[in-house]
């Protein structure tokens, strides 16, 4: 099914200069380049801020800022929608609400997959910004069919995977996914297999999912137990016995980069001892679609959890799935404290933060430790850096507090 390409802008507008000051002021920040000029580190008494080499807004959310922001300039009395949350930020959402943007959806953009009415609002006259995961097939085409100026921000890593699992469906081969089954990008993706009449994917959502389809490959899983643990997250009338006979795996950009090399080995490793090396390319295929920014920020936190770090605080939305994994990164090396921004760190003493693994916020205790302390910051690929300014100048103020009481 080819897109028509009517109305839909994916360039922006040539306003680059014009919204310059804008981004700048909201989201730039003169501390994180001065930190960077010194070697990522940043010293204050007995606390040292170290940087990760790579952290913070990464091209493709660079990228769907910029349009956002040129499409407000270039239509100032245009009616503009959101799908959903641009990127998984507050910051930058809040931003955009401020300059008129509305949100068709406040939660995720399958909530307007699942309730298409939702896109009732939008008439011939409006624009509406696409996020950077993407959106499903059906609604893209309920848009173009009204007739709205279309500003696609989807980040070029993941139109990649579309690709990707489109060229499965279309030679046979179910789509194993790994990736979170209710997050937008995983959803976008799922409906680029079905487009296709002969389309099935299906989605594990680790290693130990990934174990099952293995299993079931190898005659050691039963079908009733299967198809109750996978009904939910694998295409319609999925039947393992038929669609588990070619598989090509692909993942959603920001998961753990390892994790999905493991579970591609995985299913490889299961289908040649089904059906031996000779056939092996018939049965599976594989193609590695982490995005690069994703790998460069997860070997960062490796090279600065390593770097002789007390504890690491990584900053960014608690919606944020590579935001998510860098904490999980972090968290098997050194404590790690997972923070929305710098009103999540109370005192020396508390701190707000998301654990590893866990939905709700909780308060810590005690988390700043006493006398020297070298502490490792990061951020997602949705964090802006004035966003990291503020959390590096709110421990340094506790850091500050902590000296003064001894």
């Amino acid at each position: 099914m080819k897109e028509k390409k009517a109305n839909i802008n994916r360039i922006g507008f040539g306003l680059k200069k014009e919204i310059k000051p804008m981004l700048n002021e909201n989201y730039r920040s003169s501390l994180i380049e001065q930190i960077r000029a010194s070697n990522y580190e940043l010293a204050a008494g007995d606390l040292t801020i170290c940087l990760a080499r790579e952290f913070g807004f990464c091209y493709g959310v660079d990228r769907a800022v910029d349009l956002a922001y040129e499409t407000r300039q270039r239509f100032p009395e245009k009616t503009i929608y959101l799908l959903s949350e641009i990127i998984h930020n507050q910051r930058v959402n809040s931003k955009l609400a401020e300059m008129g943007i509305k949100f068709l959806s406040e939660e995720e953009t399958s909530k307007i997959e699942k309730n298409l009415s939702l896109l009732d609002a939008v008439t011939h006259h409006d624009a509406v910004l696409v996020p950077a995961f993407g959106a499903s097939v059906e609604v893209m085409e309920r848009l173009r069919q009204k007739g709205c100026l279309l500003v696609d921000t989807t980040c070029g890593s993941v139109v990649a995977v579309w690709r990707q699992v489109e060229r499965y469906a279309q030679e046979g081969f179910t789509a194993l996914i790994h990736g979170k089954f209710n997050h937008e990008e995983t959803q976008a993706t799922c409906s680029r297999v079905t487009q296709y009449p002969k389309g099935k994917f299906i989605v594990v959502s680790g290693k130990k999912q990934a174990g099952k389809v293995c299993e079931y490959v190898l005659g050691q899983e039963d079908r009733k137990s299967f198809l109750d643990e996978f009904s939910k997250t694998s295409s319609s009338g999925f039947d393992p016995d038929r669609d588990l006979e070619r598989i090509g795996c692909a993942n959603q950009t920001t998961m753990l980069s390892g994790e999905s090399m493991e579970i591609a080995g995985m299913i490889e490793s299961a289908m040649k001892t089904r059906y031996g090396e000779k056939d092996l390319n018939r049965h599976f295929c594989h193609f590695e679609t982490i995005c690069r920014a994703t790998q460069d920020r997860q070997d960062s936190i490796l090279q600065l959890a390593g770097s002789r770090v007390d504890l690491i605080i990584v900053v960014g939305g608690y919606n944020s799935s590579n935001t998510g994994h860098l904490c999980k990164i972090s968290n098997e090396l050194c404590p790690a404290y997972h923070v929305q921004d710098a009103d999540e760190i109370i005192s020396k003493n508390e701190i707000r933060h998301k654990p590893v693994g866990e939905t709700e916020v909780v308060t810590g205790q005690n988390w700043l430790p006493e006398g020297k302390v070298r502490i490792g910051i990061t951020a997602g690929a949705s964090t802006p850096d004035r966003v990291t300014e503020e959390v590096i100048l709110r421990v340094i103020q506790c850091a500050k507090r902590q000296t003064r009481r001894k």
